[in-house]
């Protein structure tokens, strides 16, 4: 097929060790969009407005992440529901002269932790309070869970969370970090949402055994300290990149209009990973 050439990206800081072009690239191949192009951009906080401002009219999507999911909104002419009730937009959508934001996260989520759930979810442990987490809630919600407990290093961080479950008619409850080990194990559901090793703790003091799915958002290293750690106690563990694959599905269609290669997708990024391993 023949398509106008467009461009796409993924943005943040760093940004470098991102697999979201491994996806993308791999889905415009299939797809046949051989004028599509997808890039890894760094993007400083301070710097995203001018960086936006000055995209033209061959850009046809942008990709989030850290730090850009909330410094974005205000740069955006339109937000979806979705995320605006999360309050986190990783997704940039150009529509004519308009900048639309949306939230894949949610999507990515729910499909990632259906792949290991083999029963309805009554209870959940969300680690960490960022944009991630706002988006966990989402997605717990959606499985059946709007009351999950949150583990936080600092109440007066979590702020922005604790008013995302306001506006999402949620009601989670919010308890100490220290206290996750001892309290995972009961849980039907986990989702870690902290950064790479922030983590690594609460495995080494695990008290298992476990009986349910857990989902390290963060993949890297590959397996996680806790991924590890929760399927040697017995439970069933779902890759972050998981999460990752199928947030990008949607993305690629809702910028491409078509519906993403899954198979194509997954199949590229187990290479990726298995090079890197």
């Amino acid at each position: 097929m023949t398509q106008a050439p467009r461009r796409a990206a993924v943005l943040g800081h760093p940004v470098a060790h991102s697999l979201s072009p491994t996806l993308h690239r791999a889905a415009y191949a299939t797809l046949g969009l051989d004028d599509w192009s997808y890039d890894a951009i760094d993007v400083e906080a301070d710097d995203l407005a001018t960086f936006v401002a000055g995209l033209g009219p061959e850009w046809a999507g942008l990709s989030l992440t850290m730090p850009h999911k909330q410094v974005v909104l205000p740069l955006l002419d339109h937000v979806e529901p979705l995320a605006e009730v999360v309050g986190a937009v990783n997704t940039v959508l150009f529509t004519g002269s308009s900048r639309v934001g949306a939230n894949t996260d949610v999507y990515g989520l729910v499909t990632a932790l259906r792949e290991g759930l083999t029963a309805s979810v009554s209870s959940a442990a969300v680690l960490g309070a960022g944009a991630t987490a706002a988006s966990t809630l989402a997605a717990l919600a959606e499985l059946g869970c709007p009351s999950p407990v949150v583990y936080v290093r600092s109440m007066q961080r979590a702020g922005g969370l604790m008013r995302a479950a306001h506006r999402m008619g949620v009601s989670p409850t919010f308890r100490a970090l220290d206290d996750a080990p001892a309290d995972l194990p009961r849980a039907d559901v986990v989702v870690s949402t902290l950064p790479h090793h922030a983590a690594d703790p609460i495995a080494e003091a695990l008290a298992g055994p476990v009986r349910g799915v857990l989902m390290d958002v963060a993949y890297e290293p590959r397996p996680t300290a806790l991924h590890s750690a929760w399927v040697a106690a017995g439970g069933v563990a779902v890759g972050g990149e998981r999460m990752l694959l199928h947030q990008a599905a949607e993305q690629v269609r809702l910028m491409t209009g078509h519906p993403a290669p899954v198979e194509a997708m997954d199949a590229a990024l187990q290479e990726r990973l298995a090079g890197s391993a």
